[in-house]
């Protein structure tokens, strides 16, 4: 969706977590140690952040947020249904929420583990995840049924075409 013709840009979160596999800072992640990650939120440098696990930390730096918008782009987030909603608080009008909706807890799993990257007891932690966040769904400006990749793809560009246009 970001290649098509809606002038957007996607926010690189912050994490404490250390690089999986290829990743590299400032690509896929900017990656901090848990004291520097700290040491940010206690400077107010998070839009939002969340401390998923112990000293795991993820959240969106206002610095990326702003560098995005100076260039006139819009932006897109990949974030936690709280984090999303945070956003959507301090934002307003200003930003379109969407929720992607797996079509059942079931379908999630066996998605989860015909990816076969985590291990049983991360499948079910997300899984738990996924039920708190399906409960925040009815929040949010849209919720797009992710049943159908391309259908689901297909609404979500349509949204935020529609919203981008209004302005």
């Amino acid at each position: 969706m970001l290649a098509q013709d809606l002038n957007l840009q996607f926010s690189i979160s912050a994490t404490s977590r250390l690089p999986r596999g290829e990743e590299k800072n400032g690509v896929e992640y900017f990656f901090l140690t848990p004291q520097e990650f700290k040491n940010k939120i206690a400077e107010g440098d998070f839009l939002e952040y969340e401390e998923v696990y112990p000293d795991k930390f993820y959240g969106t730096l206002k610095s990326e947020v702003d560098r995005i918008l100076a260039e006139g782009k819009n932006v897109v987030f990949d974030i936690d249904c709280i984090g999303g909603l945070n956003v959507k608080q301090i934002y307003g009008d200003r930003a379109l929420s969407i929720f992607v909706m797996p079509p059942s807890v079931q379908v999630l799993r066996e998605r989860l583990e015909k990816r076969g990257t985590d291990s049983p007891a991360i499948i079910e932690g997300r899984l738990a995840k996924a039920e708190f966040e399906m409960s925040y769904a009815s929040r949010f400006d849209l919720i797009v049924l992710n049943d159908d990749f391309d259908r689901a793809k297909e609404e979500a560009y349509k949204a935020i075409k529609a919203f981008i246009e209004k302005d």
